[in-house]
């Protein structure tokens, strides 16, 4: 797996939209914090274009990915935001160039077209809280994703829940949010889980389709050679007017107790406030036991 280097003082960081569109007040805030972590900013020619809800069309979109992989002064490229998009350029991406010259490519959501994509490329890319989300961020969660860009380490501790399976594993690293994983099955941006520790998460999902979605990822054999699971903010779930009958981390563990991997809950990392960084493609340890959780990266 391909790792990027840390970044240094100085150096300049891209922020682009794959998805949803965003305006220049929106980015103000995040454009602030990383200037103040003494980091230049550089935009995507086509960041504040409009096509309905899509930040430019597929094609402007796609130059502006295209243009923070080549740009060799460009040392990370972060999301602006998520929403829906990403797919629709992931095949016009030239990456090539990202694995001689590699650098962070960073956001969550929907954002996991390109961290799986990259997984199966074998670049290691990083889940992190996005520009738009600046505002709101915990101090944690931005200190996460700076310590994410700027050093080698990056731990996260949480605390016990009851639905958790103890055990330890060191593993790749792997994941993102379950309802993009799920739409990317069988395609060539398809996660792959065989000896790897998988992160998952999700928001405003009806609850029998989280129970669809993890059906179908158990019967693609997902879980057959999983080395450990990792569940994150699992949030404003819905349901229908007669009930599902358990809520969303009762479902997935359903579906999962049967396996000897371990398994924790409520992870810091997702749709949240507190969104800690993950970095996808590197060997981490994960260790669950009595007292909580402590991912080592």
């Amino acid at each position: 797996m391909i790792l990027p280097e840390k970044l240094k003082i100085g150096e300049k960081i891209g922020i682009i939209s794959t998805a949803r569109k965003i305006t220049l007040d929106e980015l103000a805030p995040a454009i602030k914090t990383i200037e103040s972590w003494e980091l230049k900013v550089g935009l995507g020619p086509n960041l504040f274009e409009v096509d309905n809800q899509f930040s430019g069309t597929i094609e402007q979109r796609s130059i502006d990915l295209q243009t923070m992989i080549d740009n060799d002064s460009i040392k990370a490229i972060l999301c602006a935001r998520g929403g829906y998009g990403t797919v629709q350029i992931i095949d016009n991406i030239d990456f090539s160039k990202l694995k001689n010259n590699p650098k962070w490519i960073v956001g969550y959501s929907d954002v996991t077209v390109l961290h799986s994509h990259l997984n199966k490329l074998g670049i290691a890319s990083m889940h992190a809280t996005m520009p738009i989300n600046f505002k709101t961020n915990t101090k944690e969660s931005l200190a996460s994703l700076k310590n994410g860009l700027f050093e080698n380490e990056n731990n996260i501790l949480c605390g016990p829940h009851p639905f958790n399976k103890f055990g330890k594993v060191e593993a790749e690293f792997v994941g993102g949010n379950l309802s993009i994983l799920y739409s990317l099955l069988g395609s060539n941006s398809d996660v792959d889980t065989d000896g790897k520790i998988l992160f998952i998460e999700d928001l405003d999902e009806y609850l029998y389709h989280i129970d669809r979605m993890m059906m179908n990822l158990k019967r693609n054999g997902k879980f057959t050679r999983l080395k450990g699971l990792v569940v994150g903010c699992i949030s404003n779930m819905n349901d229908n007017a007669i009930p599902f009958g358990k809520k969303a981390e009762e479902i997935i563990l359903a579906h999962t107790k049967e396996f000897n991997f371990p398994i924790c809950f409520g992870f810091p990392a997702g749709h949240l406030d507190d969104n800690r960084a993950l970095v996808f493609g590197k060997e981490c340890t994960l260790e669950i036991n009595e007292n909580g959780v402590i991912l080592k990266q």
